[in-house]
């Protein structure tokens, strides 16, 4: 109890109205009435800052305090290491940054002509024309104040940077067509963008068209979870039209006054950290990476690290490609300077010097190579979870053939979530259609289960999982599907097996042997093969034969592997019809998460 009376309350940097009013003890609804009556319009799921929320808790009878721990944790349970680098600064050193945008939707609904429009309508610093260079990245202008746009478009990227722990937007655009309305990609995004924690504008497009129908498109969007604000909801949806520019100012304005509800905040002055938004070989200057600095200054001459990737920056480049000294918070840059290219979505930090950067690279190689053994998110392993009291919630991403599939096995799937007391389940993407890429992505970020029914995985999709550790599950009957799940979740389920490539040799030369038949004199070209494991043989991509090894020889002696850099004689049963320059893949299979 303070010295006045009243009860003390400790709030975060930023929350939510919804989560103030929880707090508080008081419903949403008072508690904006209440920022109403003190000039603040927001929405339920807004956030505030600390002070806004102080206000808010005087006028209910409470003395408020500021948390020391300003950043929340993510669903995830980790904190983006840039975001821990903002919570070690001096509070009293933070200052406003320009809000960062990215543009997600369905394909065709405007999303690349969106960005163009706004890209040409406004630049910071210069007249359209200036632009001379794509980087990847952009900054305009509106009232004065600056927005940084991430001309990345696609939420697999999206995905993928958060993934990797950065979370490079503190906004997103969702562009729907007026004409077309709410489609699956439309559905993945907001799912993307939900899963991120992010807040949601709806840019409704294509209003210049005849067939536009925008009162059944907000009808579509409620129906996802996206009530329009003019409907009393708490998203905001702005007619535009990106081929006649109708309605660009409203959607920046409608952004800025989001971003007025949030905190975003960095030091100048403080370390040096941000995002790589994308990376490109050029023929003349090397590797040139695009660059999003979220803390700090970023100053030619620095050494930075950017994933596996190091170097001192010689160059730097803004969005006309003119030459520049320094970058501060939200600013994009080209670099050049790096040893090889970084991947998007990469972290970057400034460190002293080029023996600190191959050190730092050199340990994330080693964690590299050691990260197929770490555990991610098994069915089995999230119900360990679940009693060790870590986890409350498993997530899936589920896949089907067909709309008459999916819709009972989701239904399914909620029932048995109801009957547990202890662990909900969440779907949180389904859709018709294969595996894919994307599906991976967003399981990664989210760490979820991917589940299909009767479709396809291909294999960049395998490798991809494999390399981000997501447990993807087929199913061709859907009790077996949702029997494995109900059994996940009384403990009960069997550890799942996966592939495991252990090495793979290229064939040179092929000769008769009198026992074995064909055989084939080969080289391994990484990993080892091994006498007892499994073998498939590729042939311009594609799998002619798998099957076991019959005979493993070096200089004529038989052995039980065959390492990297060695030449060896391979015989296989049941296969004779080797050719020049075929691959063979040694494989074992494991149980998921080592």
């Amino acid at each position: 109890m303070s010295n006045d009376g009243k009860k003390e309350i400790t709030l975060p940097f930023n929350l939510s109205v919804r989560d103030l009013a929880a707090q508080l003890n008081a419903s949403p609804v008072q508690v904006i009435k209440i920022l109403m009556s003190n000039g603040v319009m927001a929405s339920i799921n807004q956030q505030v800052d600390f002070d806004t929320a102080a206000v808010v808790a005087s006028e209910l009878g409470f003395t408020p305090q500021l948390q020391k721990e300003e950043v929340k944790v993510e669903e995830t349970g980790e904190i983006p290491l840039w975001r821990r680098v903002i919570m070690d600064e001096d509070p009293t050193k933070l200052e406003n940054r320009p809000p960062v945008i990215t543009i997600l939707g369905h394909v065709d609904h405007g999303k690349t002509t969106l960005l163009d429009a706004v890209r040409h309508t406004n630049v910071a610093g210069g007249e359209a024309g200036g632009i001379t260079q794509h980087i990847g990245a952009y900054q305009v202008t509106h009232k004065n104040r600056l927005i940084t746009f991430l001309d990345t478009p696609g939420h697999a990227a999206f995905s993928s940077m958060r993934a990797r722990g950065a979370k490079g937007a503190d906004i997103v655009i969702l562009v729907v067509a007026a004409d077309d309305g709410v489609q699956p990609q439309t559905k993945e995004a907001v799912n993307h963008a939900k899963a991120a924690q992010v807040p949601i504008v709806v840019a409704l497009n294509k209003i210049d068209k005849p067939d536009a129908n925008p009162d059944l498109v907000k009808r579509q969007l409620a129906e996802i979870g996206l009530q329009p604000d003019e409907w009393e909801g708490d998203t905001f949806v702005v007619p535009v039209s990106a081929k006649t520019r109708k309605g660009l100012d409203d959607l920046l304005e409608t952004i800025l006054l989001v971003a007025d509800n949030m905190v975003i905040k960095a030091n100048p002055k403080g370390a040096c950290i941000g995002t790589v938004v994308e990376a490109k070989l050029d023929k003349t200057t090397g590797p040139m990476a695009t660059l999003l600095v979220q803390n700090g200054t970023l100053k030619v001459g620095n050494v930075i690290v950017a994933g596996e990737s190091y170097g001192k920056i010689k160059a730097m480049f803004d969005q006309r490609h003119k030459r520049i000294d320094k970058a501060g918070p939200s600013t994009p840059v080209m670099v050049m300077g790096l040893d090889h290219l970084p991947d998007a979505g990469d972290l970057f930090q400034v460190v002293e010097n080029e023996r600190e950067a191959r050190q730092i690279v050199e340990g994330r190689k080693a964690e590299r190579e050691s990260r197929r053994s770490l555990k991610r998110a098994t069915l089995e392993e999230l119900f360990a979870k679940v009693k060790s009291g870590e986890t409350k919630e498993l997530r899936l991403i589920l896949k089907a053939d067909v709309r008459g599939s999916l819709e009972p096995i989701v239904n399914s799937l909620e029932d048995l979530g109801k009957k547990e007391k202890d662990i909900s389940i969440q779907v949180l993407h389904s859709e018709t259609g294969n595996i894919t890429e994307s599906d991976v992505a967003l399981a990664a970020a989210s760490n979820a289960v991917i589940l299909g029914f009767n479709v396809d995985v291909d294999q960049n999709t395998k490798h991809l999982a494999e390399a981000e550790g997501v447990s993807i599950r087929v199913y061709k009957i859907i009790y077996r599907l949702l029997e494995d799940v109900e059994k996940a979740l009384k403990g009960l389920l069997e550890p799942e097996m996966v592939e495991k490539v252990i090495g793979t040799a290229q064939v040179l030369a092929t000769f008769k042997v009198s026992k074995a038949g064909m055989a084939a004199g080969c080289r391994v070209l990484d990993g080892e093969i091994r006498r007892n494991a499994s073998v498939r043989v590729v042939r311009a991509g594609e799998v002619v034969f798998t099957g076991e090894i019959s005979s493993l020889k070096r200089e004529k002696e038989d052995v039980r592997d065959v390492r990297e850099g060695m030449e060896c004689g391979i015989s296989i049963k049941n296969f004779e019809a080797f050719e020049i320059g075929d691959i063979i893949e040694s494989f074992v299979m494991e149980k998921f998460g080592g």
